[in-house]
Protein backbone atom coordinates (compact mmCIF):
# COMPACT_ATOMS: atom_id res chain seq x y z
CA UNK A 1 0.00 0.00 0.00
CA UNK A 2 1.62 3.28 -0.75
CA UNK A 3 1.51 6.52 1.10
CA UNK A 4 0.85 10.10 -0.31
CA UNK A 5 3.27 12.47 0.82
CA UNK A 6 2.21 15.36 2.27
CA UNK A 7 3.26 18.66 0.70
CA UNK A 8 5.86 20.65 2.41
CA UNK A 9 4.79 24.23 0.22
CA UNK A 10 1.89 25.96 -0.98
CA UNK A 11 1.41 26.80 -4.72
CA UNK A 12 3.98 28.89 -6.41
CA UNK A 13 3.16 32.62 -7.65
CA UNK A 14 5.02 33.17 -10.90
CA UNK A 15 6.03 36.79 -10.18
CA UNK A 16 9.46 35.80 -8.19
CA UNK A 17 10.46 33.85 -10.74
CA UNK A 18 10.10 35.76 -13.30
CA UNK A 19 11.80 38.61 -11.94
CA UNK A 20 14.94 36.09 -11.21
CA UNK A 21 15.08 34.82 -14.86
CA UNK A 22 14.85 38.81 -16.12
CA UNK A 23 17.63 39.59 -13.62
CA UNK A 24 19.83 36.47 -14.40
CA UNK A 25 19.30 36.92 -17.74
CA UNK A 26 20.50 40.68 -17.70
CA UNK A 27 23.63 39.58 -16.02
CA UNK A 28 24.32 36.67 -19.22
CA UNK A 29 23.36 39.05 -21.77
CA UNK A 30 24.63 42.26 -20.88
CA UNK A 31 28.51 41.04 -20.45
CA UNK A 32 28.50 39.37 -24.02
CA UNK A 33 27.59 42.80 -26.27
CA UNK A 34 30.77 43.18 -27.39
CA UNK A 35 30.21 47.07 -28.63
CA UNK A 36 29.72 48.19 -25.27
CA UNK A 37 33.37 47.42 -24.33
CA UNK A 38 35.03 47.24 -27.28
CA UNK A 39 37.43 49.82 -26.83
CA UNK A 40 40.03 50.98 -24.64
CA UNK A 41 39.12 54.29 -23.20
CA UNK A 42 38.10 55.09 -20.53
CA UNK A 43 41.31 53.47 -18.06
CA UNK A 44 41.08 52.82 -14.85
CA UNK A 45 44.75 52.66 -12.95
CA UNK A 46 46.29 51.19 -16.15
CA UNK A 47 43.98 49.17 -17.00
CA UNK A 48 42.04 49.84 -20.61
CA UNK A 49 38.11 49.59 -20.51
CA UNK A 50 38.05 46.48 -21.46
CA UNK A 51 39.83 44.61 -18.45
CA UNK A 52 38.17 46.77 -16.14
CA UNK A 53 34.89 46.41 -17.43
CA UNK A 54 34.80 42.27 -17.36
CA UNK A 55 36.08 42.73 -13.63
CA UNK A 56 33.53 44.94 -13.06
CA UNK A 57 30.82 41.97 -14.27
CA UNK A 58 31.75 39.78 -11.65
CA UNK A 59 31.08 42.25 -8.63
CA UNK A 60 27.55 42.81 -10.22
CA UNK A 61 26.75 39.33 -11.02
CA UNK A 62 27.56 38.47 -7.19
CA UNK A 63 25.49 41.48 -6.05
CA UNK A 64 22.67 39.99 -8.79
CA UNK A 65 23.27 36.70 -7.59
CA UNK A 66 22.15 37.56 -3.74
CA UNK A 67 19.56 39.63 -4.84
CA UNK A 68 18.03 36.39 -6.69
CA UNK A 69 18.93 34.36 -3.94
CA UNK A 70 16.70 36.43 -1.20
CA UNK A 71 13.94 36.79 -4.05
CA UNK A 72 13.72 33.10 -3.82
CA UNK A 73 14.45 32.65 -0.42
CA UNK A 74 11.19 34.79 0.56
CA UNK A 75 9.12 33.27 -1.85
CA UNK A 76 10.01 29.61 -0.49
CA UNK A 77 9.14 30.90 2.90
CA UNK A 78 6.39 32.42 1.95
CA UNK A 79 5.45 29.07 0.82
CA UNK A 80 6.17 27.07 3.41
CA UNK A 81 4.53 29.85 5.98
CA UNK A 82 1.03 30.03 3.63
CA UNK A 83 1.15 25.53 4.04
CA UNK A 84 1.76 25.55 7.56
CA UNK A 85 -0.44 28.51 8.92
CA UNK A 86 2.20 31.11 9.62
CA UNK A 87 4.15 28.68 12.23
CA UNK A 88 7.38 27.82 9.74
CA UNK A 89 8.15 31.61 9.24
CA UNK A 90 7.73 31.88 12.80
CA UNK A 91 10.54 28.91 13.11
CA UNK A 92 12.34 30.05 11.09
CA UNK A 93 12.98 33.92 11.45
CA UNK A 94 13.75 32.72 15.16
CA UNK A 95 17.01 30.45 13.86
Amino acid sequence: MSQQDEPTRAPARPGPYIAVAVILAAGIVLPLVVPIYARQAPSFIGLPFFYWYQMLWVVIEAVLLLICYRILRAEDRRRRAALTGGAASEREARS
